[in-house]
């Protein structure tokens, strides 16, 4: 009897970014990209969101291999963090390998993983059960690649981020005809990308961002900075190529924006012209109708390049009414809040600001309704999974599935570490895997429990107090008056009388476990924790964290 093939994702569900899906058939595991999410505003002091990997770890053993299909960070960012507890073979095209090395190196695990380079064409074995074909696609970084899986009851076909580009920059067009091949010969499931399901239509070529690009820069006397992602590398071929053609130098900031760069000439996907890159070091002492500037911060991130020139912390660039900025790229979304601030501090400081998606300087890497149903048109599949968007995308892609005759008993909408059984007749869901969030604060891969998160949400909320009692070791009497400390709850000198009322609070705390003969420290800190808590919210509505901390003398 055939076994089941089990589909299930740990990241890129119900969410933007965090795309890890894993594929298990008999005693093999394979895992399609590894990516990390993006912290919102209230994960404070959380830099990187990555998945929940427990169940590969508690199945290292038949984890045959991980494939990525590009290199964008929600696809391979979380790579450093899962290759440090699994030990498996990675397999990915040349700019993407590339991108993986930079961030194992950083944290030295660069001897450690076996990191094998492929070409879209390419076929990988792994394990006995899986066949993986990769297929050229379109998007918005090179050598992107689509993954045929071929298992024992079918061939699958994960698309990862995907859009149809007629007139790409670089790569070739979408790979129509090995697409349809796969579909004559049959596809049991097609897994595709959903980002951009609920724009009608096709996305524009990445040759309309050069043509705005070259009206913008054609006759300006100002000095030009653009961001974009670091890894657009066509996108950043156009502005040096706009640039040259305009004889403006370009330097180029930010490290991301920087390794990138380097990463991309070395490997032949950057043209740069002779003299045309300069040091930034140097890039003060040119005309500024001579310059351009790449660098990093179109999504508003407090460390990047641009953030630091929009809030006068850059060495380099200070901004002013002679610079022109354009943002040529969308904000992932829960970034709006910080993308907009950075846009309103750089008219602030008088620049020039281009960011209106009108004047296409940005279009989409990912495919809209009519490229999502081209694709399903060529694969033909049996059974349909959406995956990689927010829930209503997710919804809506099955929607579009149903109008492309796909069944309804066909389609399977899942949720994190759910499990979709797959048979040659039948697709469902059962039973769940451990999956969720780890959250990672600094250095430390082992993630940030939700207790710490909570507490630093209690304290950006409603402040600190700590609460200093200095008492007698043999009788528990007081023998100070105790001393309030607060932090991002009141100021002290203008609330004198609270403050006193505060200390009244803890004596009568401490009174009342006096009469009660309560001598245990930890019960004492307790009361005083809970009477005085309830006091301030009684007086103030708010409920600040207490800590209560004795003194024995």
């Amino acid at each position: 009897m055939a076994q089941k093939l089990k589909i299930m994702a740990l990241g890129g569900l119900d969410e933007i970014g965090k795309n890890l899906y894993v594929y298990e058939y008999g005693k093999d595991i394979l895992v399609i990209d590894c990516g990390m999410g993006f912290p919102d505003e209230n994960m404070y002091g959380i830099d990187t969101v990555i998945p929940d990997i427990t169940y590969l770890v508690q199945n290292k053993d038949r984890v045959r291999g991980i494939v990525l299909t590009h290199g964008h960070e929600d696809h391979i960012g979380a790579m450093p963090y899962v290759m440090a507890k699994l030990d498996c073979p990675v397999y990915a095209t040349r700019l993407t390998a590339g991108l993986v090395r930079l961030k194992l190196e950083e944290h030295g695990l660069a001897e450690k993983v076996k990191l094998v380079t492929c070409s879209a064409g390419d076929t990988i074995r792994i394990g006995s059960s899986f066949e993986c074909e990769l297929i050229h696609v379109n998007h918005s970084i090179a050598d992107s690649v689509a993954v045929a899986v071929r298992t024992p009851i079918g061939t699958v076909i994960h698309t990862g981020d995907f859009k149809i580009d007629l007139t790409p920059i670089e790569g070739g067009v979408f790979d129509f005809h090995r697409f349809a091949e796969l579909g004559k010969g049959g596809v049991l499931a097609l897994l595709s990308d959903s980002t951009n399901v609920e724009r009608p239509g096709f996305s524009e070529s990445e040759r309309h961002v050069g043509e705005s690009m070259e009206r913008l820069f054609r006759g300006c006397d100002k000095r030009i900075i653009v961001t974009t992602f670091a890894s657009n590398v066509h996108r950043i071929q156009q502005i040096i190529d706009c640039a040259a053609r305009n004889k403006r130098k370009v330097g180029v900031t930010g490290r991301s924006m920087e390794n990138v760069l380097r990463l991309a000439m070395e490997e032949g996907y950057l043209t740069v012209p002779k003299d045309v890159l300069v040091d930034m070091n140097h890039i003060n002492a040119l005309p500024p109708s001579r310059v351009v500037i790449i660098t990093t911060g179109s999504q508003g991130e407090n460390m990047s390049a641009l953030y630091r020139m929009a809030f006068s912390e850059h060495r380099q660039v200070k901004i002013g009414a002679g610079d022109r900025v354009i943002i040529s790229a969308s904000a992932i979304p829960g970034n709006e809040r910080t993308v907009t601030r950075v846009i309103d501090e750089l008219f602030f400081k008088g620049a020039e600001v281009i960011y209106d998606r009108s004047i296409d300087i940005h279009v989409s890497g990912h495919a809209c309704q009519q490229e999502q149903k081209t694709m399903m048109a060529l694969t033909m599949p049996r059974f349909f999974i959406p995956i990689h968007g927010e829930h209503r995308m997710l919804c809506r892609h099955a929607e579009l599935a149903q109008e492309m005759g796909i069944k309804a008993n066909s389609i399977v909408i899942a949720g994190i570490g759910e499990v979709i059984e797959i048979s040659a007749k039948r697709i469902a869901k059962n039973g769940t895997v451990p999956s969720g969030r780890v959250l990672v604060d600094g250095a430390s891969d082992e993630g940030v429990e939700n207790v710490v998160l909570r507490d630093r949400q209690h304290l950006a909320q409603d402040g600190m107090l700590v609460v200093v009692m200095t008492m007698s070791g043999q009788d528990g009497t007081m023998i100070t008056e105790p001393e309030i400390i607060t932090r991002g709850f009141v100021y002290v000198k203008e609330n004198p009388q609270l403050m006193e009322d505060m200390r009244r609070v803890v004596y009568e705390s401490i009174e009342s476990c006096e009469r009660a003969r309560i001598s245990d420290w930890a019960e004492i800190k307790g009361r005083v924790k809970g009477q005085l808590g309830g006091y301030l919210y009684k007086v103030t509505r708010r409920s600040p964290m207490i800590l209560p901390v004795i003194v024995e003398v």
